[in-house]
C-alpha cells in the first residue's frame, strides 16, 4: 500500500469514526458516560462526542464520603456547561449560585442539590444554591408522604419550577425530576421487553392486594395477589419478603393516560403444578392438606401449591351425617385426606376425609361375634327398640320386643350416655346393622323375624332402623 493510499485508510477510518460520535451535547442533557481517568482532584468522562466531560471528584463520592469508581465505570451525569473542547458534568447543581444559576436551572432542567431544613404549611422550607426555596408536600416524592417530619434534614435533588421576585419566590419539585427519570427508565425497559418475557426483580413494596417488584432502578410494576402463586386465598406475606429477588412474567403495559401501569405474574413464571401431578398425587395416597375455601357441597383443600380437590360433604365422616362443612372444617384448617379420583384434563380431584380416618364398620364381622357380651351405650330409645353405640362409628339395634322381656330395670330406666351390657346377635358388615340382645336371653331371632307385614306403613325393620339412623344423625 502506498503512502499516498495510507493517508486516505487513515482519513476515511477518522471520517467514519466522527459519524460514530454523537452530536454535540446542550446544557441540561442527561448522559450516561464511562469513566476514562481520575486526578485528584477530577474525573474525566468518554462521553460519546469528540469533547471528554469533567466533573469534580468531590461530587461522585457515596454516602459514606469515600470515592470508589474506577476507569471503565458508567456514570450518568448532567450538561451544566460547555468550555471550548471541554463539557462540565454535574450531578446537579450545590453550593452557592446567583439569579443566573437559578434560571439557568430551571431553563436547561438542570437537577440542584437541596436539603430540606424543615416543614411548613402545605409543604417543605428547601436550601438550594444558598436560597430558600418552597416544595410542595404532593411534589417531593411520586407517592404520598405519610410522616413529612421524616424527611426534615435529608439532601435530595430537586427541579426548579419557579423563579419570581428576584429570588424571593422559588419554587421546586422533586416528584417532576423523579417523574422524568422514571419516563426514561420505563422508555429503556420497553426497548428491551416485550410482554410475555421473563425478567428478574426485587420486591420492593407489599400491599393487600398484591406484591411490587422493582425491575429496573425506581421502575416499579405490580404481582396482583393471585399472580403470586398457585394457590389460592394467601396474603402477599405468605409468600415473599421485602427485598426477596424474583422471577416475573411481563403480563401487560397498560398505558390509561395517567401513567403506565406494568402489571407481572409469578406463577406464570413458575412451571404448571399440574405437570408434575403424577409426582405429587396418586389415587389411593393418604394426605395432609390445608382447606382453602368452603362451599354449600363440599371443601376445597390443598395438597401442593396449585394443586386442590374436593372433599365432598358425603365423604366428610362415617360417625355422623355432616350437613354444612364448616360444622366440620374452617378455612386454613390441616386435615388428612385421602385421594379418591384424578381427572387431569378437567383438573379435578376427589378426596375423601372419612377414608383417611378409616371406616369404623371396616373388620366388624371380626371384632364383634355371635353371643359375645360387650359394654354399650345408649344413644336414643324409639318405640321399635333402643339404639346402643358398641364403638365410635358403630351403633347396634337392641329391638322392643326383646326390650320388653329384660328381667333388669337398668333397660327400662336408661337414659342417654349409659353404659349397658349387651349380647351380640347379627352382625351384617355389608349393610352396617347390628342386632343385640339381652345377657341371658335366647339369642336365637335375628332381624327378619322382627319383620311386619308389607302393608306396614313402617315397612321392616331394617327400613326403621334406616329411618331412625336418619333421624338420629339429623
Amino acid at each position: 500500500m502506498s503512502d499516498s493510499q495510507m493517508e486516505q485508510s487513515f482519513a476515511e477510518m477518522f471520517e467514519a469514526s466522527e459519524m460514530e460520535m454523537k452530536p454535540d451535547l446542550r446544557v441540561g442533557e442527561r448522559i450516561k458516560g464511562r469513566v476514562i481517568a481520575v486526578s485528584e482532584e477530577m474525573v474525566y468522562v468518554d462521553t460519546g462526542t469528540k469533547s471528554d466531560g469533567v466533573i469534580e471528584k468531590q461530587e461522585l463520592l457515596d454516602k459514606d464520603g469515600a470515592f470508589t469508581l474506577g476507569e471503565g465505570d458508567e456514570v450518568e451525569l448532567f450538561v451544566v456547561a460547555t468550555q471550548g473542547n471541554q463539557i462540565r458534568l454535574a450531578r446537579a447543581l450545590g453550593g452557592e449560585g446567583g439569579m443566573e444559576q437559578l434560571r439557568q436551572a430551571m431553563e436547561e432542567g438542570i437537577p440542584v442539590e437541596g436539603k430540606i431544613k424543615e416543614t411548613c404549611k402545605g409543604g417543605f422550607r428547601v436550601r438550594i444554591l444558598d436560597k430558600t426555596a418552597f416544595c410542595p408536600l404532593s411534589q417531593v416524592d411520586r407517592r404520598p408522604v405519610d410522616d413529612p417530619e421524616a424527611l426534615v434534614g435529608e439532601t435530595m435533588h430537586f427541579l426548579v419550577t419557579k423563579v419570581e421576585e428576584r429570588g424571593r419566590n422559588i419554587v421546586v419539585s422533586r416528584r417532576q425530576l423523579l417523574d422524568r427519570e422514571h419516563a426514561e427508565t420505563l422508555s429503556r425497559f420497553l426497548e428491551q421487553t416485550a410482554v410475555g418475557d421473563l425478567i428478574q426483580g426485587t420486591v420492593s413494596r407489599l400491599a393487600p392486594f398484591g406484591a411490587f417488584v422493582e425491575l429496573a432502578p425506581g421502575l416499579e410494576g405490580l404481582v396482583h395477589v393471585s399472580e403470586l402463586g398457585w394457590s389460592r386465598n394467601v396474603s402477599p406475606e405468605d409468600v415473599v419478603s421485602m427485598g426477596d429477588t424474583v422471577m416475573v412474567k411481563l403480563l401487560k403495559v397498560d398505558d390509561q393516560g395517567k401513567g403506565v401501569r406494568l402489571e407481572l405474574s409469578m406463577k406464570q413464571a413458575m412451571e404448571d403444578p399440574w405437570v408434575r401431578l403424577a409426582d405429587e398425587v396418586q389415587v389411593g395416597a393418604k394426605l395432609t392438606g390445608r382447606v382453602t375455601n368452603l362451599a354449600p357441597f363440599g371443601a376445597f383443600v390443598e395438597l401442593a401449591p396449585g394443586i386442590e380437590g374436593l372433599v365432598h360433604v358425603s365423604e366428610m365422616s362415617y360417625l355422623k351425617r355432616v350437613h354444612k362443612p364448616g360444622d366440620v372444617v374452617a378455612v386454613g384448617d390441616r386435615i388428612p385426606v385421602m385421594v379418591k379420583s384424578i381427572d387431569p384434563q378437567s383438573r379435578r380431584i376427589g378426596l375423601s376425609m372419612r377414608d383417611a380416618e378409616g371406616d369404623p364398620w371396616e373388620g366388624v364381622s371380626e371384632r364383634f361375634k355371635k353371643g359375645q357380651v360387650v359394654q354399650g351405650t345408649m344413644e336414643k330409645r324409639e318405640k321399635f327398640g333402643m339404639f346402643v353405640r358398641l364403638e365410635p362409628g358403630v351403633v347396634g339395634l337392641l329391638p322392643g320386643s326383646r326390650l320388653e322381656r329384660a328381667e333388669d330395670e337398668m333397660y327400662a330406666k336408661a337414659k342417654p350416655g349409659d353404659v349397658l351390657p349387651v349380647v351380640i346377635d347379627v352382625v351384617d358388615g355389608e349393610k352396617r346393622r347390628i342386632s343385640l340382645a339381652l345377657p341371658g336371653a335366647d339369642q336365637g331371632e335375628d332381624w327378619r323375624s322382627h319383620s311386619t307385614q308389607e302393608s306396614s306403613p313402617m315397612g321392616t325393620l331394617g327400613e326403621q332402623l334406616k329411618k331412625a339412623l336418619d333421624q338420629r344423625d339429623g
